[in-house]
């Protein structure tokens, strides 16, 4: 493998290792994916202003989010289906976190269940919650959660109808499936990648196996045509009542929406547009973040969730007001890249290019960072200027 020193080098790894679907499933998003690159090319707009001759021999970049003190203004975002990276992708992934001391939120549909990641890890993590048509599913779900030592909801709002993401419908990787023989032969020239996954243990959506033994492409179909568009601000109130702990609504872009998540309850917000992987053409969520965190001024954690590539990428994000990160493809890529290190590699990039750019940027406490470091106020990124 060629040296891996920045997220980017991860994935042409993964690219490599990975046969052309499974990395496009990864990697892809909705429609041209113009969302999907804004995620990344809009932070690279933003310019710093560091200053000098400032005192920072020694730098802190840790935080406390929902009672947690973490070592690092990190968690790693909720990824479907990670053991298709890797086998046992989640708990591999889950299990780096707690080394770097960062936070990890499981998805609803992991292919590792919400009782073998707590086994795994003995750490409380956070659960995103999909919410399902069959409340008493979701119900059940929340309570498993709670049981295992969750501390945080995760409930994720966009998904009233699944994106179009063109990548996977070329391929055949749909719900059925419709693979090509090409993309059979493709699967076939990564031979790592296929012993792994059939040696590895049976990929499953982990957290519905409930009674009968239902086959992937099954439970894949009832996956999918399980999640509620009828969800309501009503329906956070109630997962309220039934969690019983902080629940943080993803996917909100508009700061409109941000308020109405308070109202309801919400006790923190992620900004996130899914990846660019539900509709395309809508803001990055670098840009959707000034107009939301000013609007929520400091009532609970805003986060950010969606095209988090280096550790500048982190000032910049505190700088527009996030209190923290999610990264996803990031952590995705090194699983694929170089398997249970891979994870715990990204996270280490991610923090090392942190604490350097503190440095350099003359920020040693990364709580005290704001709007103050930003060049122009952020108007290098072409953005209007927010109050």
């Amino acid at each position: 493998m060629p040296k891996v020193v920045a997220i980017k080098d991860l994935r042409l790894a993964a690219r490599r290792r990975l046969p052309k679907m499974v990395f496009d499933f990864i990697d892809g998003g909705a429609g041209d994916e113009t969302t999907r690159e804004a995620n990344v090319a809009d932070f690279e707009k933003i310019r710093l202003a560091p200053r000098m001759m400032v005192d920072v021999s020694k730098r802190d970049m840790a935080i406390e989010l929902f009672g947690e003190k973490l070592r690092a203004p990190i968690v790693l975002s909720p990824i479907g289906l990670t053991g298709l990276s890797t086998p046992k992708g989640e708990l591999d992934a889950a299990r780096a976190a707690k080394a770097a001391g960062i936070g990890y939120c499981l998805s609803t549909n992991s292919s590792a269940s919400i009782e073998e990641l707590a086994a795994a890890t003995g750490k409380p993590f956070w659960f995103q919650l999909y919410v399902m048509k069959d409340r008493e599913l979701s119900r059940s779900m929340m309570q498993r959660a709670k049981a295992a030592g969750c501390n945080v909801l995760v409930v994720t709002v966009d998904l009233a109808a699944a994106g179009r993401r063109e990548r996977d419908i070329r391929n055949g990787f749909t719900v059925p499936p419709k693979i090509s023989v090409g993309d059979a032969l493709n699967a076939a020239l990564h031979p790592g990648w296929l012993y792994r996954t059939l040696t590895g243990p049976r990929l499953t959506f982990a957290n519905y196996q409930t009674g009968a033994d239902r086959g992937f492409l099954d439970l894949a179909k009832h996956v999918s045509d399980s999640f509620d568009p009828a969800l309501s601000w009503k329906d956070i109130e109630w997962m309220k009542s039934v969690w019983g702990g902080p629940v943080v609504i993803k996917g909100i872009l508009r700061a409109d929406d941000a308020e109405r998540a308070i109202q309801s309850g919400a006790d923190g917000i992620s900004v996130s547009n899914h990846g660019g992987r539900q509709l395309d053409g809508v803001p990055s969520s670098i840009a959707a973040l000034p107009s939301i965190a000013e609007r929520v001024s400091g009532r609970v954690p805003v986060l950010i969730d969606g095209g988090v590539r280096r550790g500048l990428d982190i000032i910049r994000a505190k700088a527009l007001g996030a209190t923290a990160v999610l990264i996803g493809r990031a952590f995705v890529y090194g699983l694929a890249a170089m398997g249970p290190q891979g994870a715990a590699r990204a996270i280490d990039m991610l923090t090392t290019e942190l604490d350097n750019a503190m440095a350099l940027l003359g920020t040693p406490v990364f709580r005290d960072i704001g709007r103050d470091v930003l060049a122009d106020d952020g108007a290098s990124a072409g953005w209007p200027r927010n109050g």
